[in-house]
């Protein structure tokens, strides 16, 4: 009777061990049923349980009870990371290995150069999983110029001032050591003042190597005491009034912003200046030029006099007319 005992036991035994096994191969084997680049949200305080439950109602896994037996004799280590993961058919582990490391799905926010502060919200209000909490009256003054153009990467539910908080930090960086590097005698008091007019330097041109050389006609004439007269910054003090075209009555209007009007630089930058502007604008070319004009093939023609200058326009008036 005992030896029946014994070997009911033992068979019991083997057969627990033989369905253990298999439970756990076939726990280990399965793989996570999850459409290509599926988002799965993660809360705070969820468990493996809880999550696989979900994927369960989901459709992405079968049975959750053969993990709910395997977590209890193979508790995983460490918690689940909320955040939201991107998955895809893959092994189930795989997808709790993820979600273990906090692994999140990351996203790619682009400051180009040359935008505004106000553009750049635009974007940010329209950017998926980041959450927009700028308060709706923010100052630009405080933001304009400071966001360096890159691409920044974050992960879902990241605050708009925190991403911004990181441009500005890149920005404040790299002026503080270009402004350790510039040239000798500038025109300017504070890197602030470089970074007023790396932000008009970066919005007369669109040519890299010509940076330094619209640069050099700035710094001339900030030297000579010469007004700026140039028309982006005009367009920026004219804001949402401004239709596509500069007239005579928005050159003579007297804004903070029309170098036309007023004296030296205006009192913000007028949008995002690129690391190029920046030495540009802290290391000009040494040039004797004082105007400068778009040449019609995407450049710009410099004049040191006047006479020179009026000649460029003239010509580049010419070019206009026979192309339009």
């Amino acid at each position: 009777m005992i030896k029946k005992i014994l070997l009911a036991v033992v068979c019991c035994v083997v057969l627990t061990l033989i369905y253990l096994c298999l439970l756990i191969n076939t726990v280990k084997t399965e793989r996570l049923n999850a459409p290509q680049g599926s988002l799965f949200d993660v809360h705070a305080g969820q468990g493996a349980l809880s999550v696989c439950e979900r994927w369960e109602k989901l459709g992405w896994i079968q049975q959750c009870w053969r993990y709910r037996v395997f977590f209890k004799l193979f508790p995983l280590e460490g918690g689940m990371q909320k955040g939201l993961y991107e998955l895809s058919s893959m092994p189930v582990f795989e997808a709790y290995n993820m979600i273990l490391k906090g692994k999140q799905k990351q996203f790619s926010f682009t400051i180009i150069e040359g935008e505004t502060f106000s553009q750049v919200l635009h974007k940010m209000k329209s950017s998926p999983y980041l959450e927009f909490d700028f308060n709706p009256d923010e100052s630009a003054s405080e933001y304009e110029g400071w966001l360096l153009p890159e691409t920044y990467h974050y992960v879902a539910y990241t605050k708009a001032t925190e991403l911004a908080k990181r441009a500005h930090q890149q920005m404040d960086k790299l002026l503080k050591t270009t402004w350790a590097n510039k040239m000798d005698d500038l025109p300017l008091a504070t890197p602030y003042e470089a970074l007023i007019l790396a932000s008009i330097i970066e919005k007369e041109t669109a040519l890299a190597d010509e940076r330094a050389t619209v640069a050099s006609v700035f710094v001339n004439r900030l030297r000579k005491g010469m007004r700026l007269q140039t028309d982006p910054t005009v367009i920026y003090g004219l804001g949402e009034r401004f239709n596509g075209d500069i007239t005579r009555a928005n050159l003579k209007e007297k804004t903070p912003y029309n170098t036309y009007r007023i004296d030296g630089l205006p009192p913000t930058p007028i949008a995002m200046p690129s690391a190029g502007a920046v030495t540009a604008a802290l290391n000009p070319r040494q040039t004797n030029y004082y105007y400068f004009v778009a040449d019609g093939e995407g450049g710009h023609t410099f004049s040191t006099t006047l006479e020179e200058h009026n000649q460029a326009v003239k010509l580049f008036l010419e070019k206009s007319k026979h192309a339009g």
